[in-house]
């Protein structure tokens, strides 16, 4: 019998046990649990409250469940084909609306394939799916081609009765341009009703159907408009404007006032929301205690914001309702002790899902009816992850005395001292770790590492944190992380001869990074879709406000700057002195294919400890059960190979 087998067999008899006496198996949860796509996600109930739909994933398919929200496993299966299932909502208790997206190249177009994103509309009585907007309604002429594709959420609207779709989609001329597409759901009709300029940046349709919003941006001239039809005229007036670079203002919806809209204003040290009047175009303070919320809150069935979540170590939920608030108060209360997420919830908040995290209920999606008082459990996230490894908040000192805000995921029953780390640094930059379930990290934690997930300086915490990895890619944010490393060793918590760097994206490259441009922390190091070549990817992403982004970060004026090669990994190749493993999906529209590829080519030219895995098929944000599994399990393999738990 292999040692395989027998400590498998021996898992299993511990979790047979835990489960006669209520104890915590000790032996890790097995990488295809971590490696599958999440078992449930996705849950929506309809806005009346009465049926709920949910996606649930069987190997590499992805299939919607419909049914009532009294006996949810009479819930009937509808299998979407062979796209990727990108999220899933009700449009009215009748049509549910999916976003499927597939990496090609569309009819027309030529050289660089993208991630092309479609609408399908499923009528929950007929179980009939059909994608929108419709092509084949279309006049072409003028020149004008159409594509099957959509760029951003639709909106839905209530009029004279029927379920209408406000689309934005995509035609081109010689180049894209956005156009507004109204579908009716109960007749069937559709039509275009605005063709967008190369300044439409957005449009938010009003309650009687027309346009009382369009967001503009002149790139040529970092400036953007806020217009809005005031007092019911017929005309559009510009009622706020600016310059900006690359962060802009942005309408998210009906403010929680007749006549108004919600607007979100980046601030200096936080995003603010502010209502706009559509009488005369005044704003009003920031809403919400000043508090910086990341996203809204909506009705779902009379489309106003209703209230905002922010993040902390967790998600945390305000109502502008003081009913609702206590409504949720009372389910946080049910929980008590545990971390709460807001899923979704019927249009007068009396029914809700909730994903909690805890101790008691592991990683599991509930199911609450407030009127009942009943809490029913759905399903759990993830079949094997009874309960998730214990995460730690740190804040630890930069070397210019900053403090870093960290996540530190540990093994279960091993003593917290000389444990060997994986940094896992988050991609982005512009995003941020919370203490929330993390697959990866606890993945990595169950294989007997500690894990430490850092906020370096560029992650969005705040605008002035953000701002403040401004100019430091490669320097001050990578050092970031090796500080956190040094923090750990002098706690006593970590083994300093036990230490590699993992990470996706710019994780990948601070990956690359740490072994390149701060050498001697990192014992070996695994980068997935990992930026090797900083120089090759600006000249990809070409002008405007993408490759400012970057160039902010990176501290750079374009492609030609020659300070880039200090922070470009594939300039150091002679600082390397441990083994490396690179990753990377052949279908990554983000970060291409031939980074990795360019990085492995010089690397075994120099002779170096490289090794390449190609995920088929995949793209940038690992969609696949199958190649997500080929990532963790390849990972794994080689940490425990140069950077052994044990």
């Amino acid at each position: 019998m292999s040692r395989h087998v027998a400590t498998t067999m021996s898992c299993a008899a511990l979790i047979t046990l835990a489960g006669l006496i209520g104890a915590q198996p000790a032996c890790a949860v097995p990488l295809e649990v971590y490696g599958q796509l999440p078992q449930v996600e996705d849950v929506a109930l309809s806005p009346d409250g009465s049926q709920i739909a949910f996606v649930r994933t069987d190997g590499d398919a992805r299939i919607i469940w419909m049914g009532p929200l009294a006996d949810p496993r009479k819930a009937l299966p509808i299998r979407v084909g062979e796209e990727k299932l990108r999220s899933i909502g009700w449009a009215d208790d009748t049509h549910v609306l999916i976003t499927v997206s597939a990496t090609t190249l569309p009819a027309g177009f030529c050289c660089i394939r993208d991630e092309m994103f479609q609408l399908q509309v499923i009528d929950a009585r007929t179980r009939r799916a059909e994608i929108v907007p419709r092509l084949d309604h279309l006049d072409t002429g003028n020149g004008e081609h159409w594509l099957n594709a959509i760029d951003g959420d639709p909106m839905v609207r209530t009029l004279d009765g029927h379920t209408v779709l406000f689309i934005r989609g995509v035609y081109y001329t010689s180049r894209t341009y956005p156009a507004l597409f109204r579908l009716d759901l109960t007749t069937g009709v559709q039509e275009i009703i605005e063709k967008g300029a190369e300044s439409t940046a957005g449009w938010l349709v009003g309650f009687h159907g027309k346009v009382i919003a369009e967001e503009d941006y002149y790139d040529r001239q970092q400036r953007w408009a806020l217009l809005a039809r005031l007092g019911g005229g017929s005309t559009m007036s510009e009622v706020a404007s600016g310059r900006a670079g690359i962060d802009l203002p942005s309408v998210l919806g009906f403010g929680t006032e007749p006549n108004t809209l919600i607007v979100r204003f980046p601030e200096e040290d936080r995003n603010v929301w502010k209502l706009l009047s559509l009488q005369d175009g005044k704003l009003g303070p920031p809403m919400g205690e000043h508090k910086s919320f990341q996203n809204p809150i909506e009705d779902s069935r009379a489309h106003r914001m209703v209230g905002g979540a922010y993040v902390d170590d967790y998600p945390h939920y305000v109502f502008f309702d003081p009913q609702v608030e206590k409504r949720w108060d009372e389910i946080l209360a049910a929980f008590r002790g545990e971390h709460v997420r807001l899923v979704s919830s019927s249009s007068d908040f009396t029914k809700f899902v909730v994903l909690v995290e805890g101790a008691a209920h592991g990683f599991a999606y509930f199911i609450i009816d407030l009127e009942t008082g009943h809490a029913q459990l759905l399903a759990p996230v993830y079949s094997g992850v009874r309960r998730p490894l214990e995460v730690r908040r740190i804040t630890y000192s930069a070397q210019d005395g900053r403090a870093i805000p960290a996540y530190l995921t540990l093994p279960a029953a091993r003593e917290v001292k000389k444990l060997p780390l994986i940094v896992l640094p988050h991609g982005g930059p512009a995003a941020r770790d919370s203490a929330e379930f993390d697959w990866w990290s606890q993945a990595l934690a169950d294989q007997g590492y500690a894990v430490l997930r850092p906020n370096y300086r560029g992650s969005s915490l705040s605008e002035k944190f953000l701002e403040a990895g401004f100019g430091q890619w490669g320097r001050k944010m990578q050092t970031d992380l090796s500080d956190g490393v040094r923090y750990l060793v002098k706690a006593g918590i970590v083994d300093p001869a036990r230490v590699c760097i993992v990470g996706a994206s710019y994780g990948g490259y601070a990956a690359l990074a740490g072994v390149t441009l701060d050498p001697g922390v990192y014992r070996c190091a695994v980068a997935v879709a990992g930026i090797s070549d900083l120089r090759r990817l600006l000249k990809r992403e070409g002008w405007g406000r993408t490759q400012r982004y970057w160039d902010r970060f990176m501290g750079v004026t374009g492609p030609a700057d020659p300070t880039l090669d200090a922070i470009s990994p594939i300039e150091h190749i002679d600082a390397i002195h441990v083994p490396v493993l690179l990753i990377h999906g052949r279908d990554d529209t983000v970060v291409p294919y031939e980074q990795s590829q360019v990085m492995f080519d010089a690397m075994k030219r120099a002779n170096k400890d490289v090794e390449l895995v190609t995920l088929k098929h995949e793209d940038h944000w690992l969609s696949r059960s199958e190649t997500r599994l080929q990532m963790l399990e390849a990972s794994v393999q080689f940490l425990r190979a140069h950077n052994p738990p044990d």
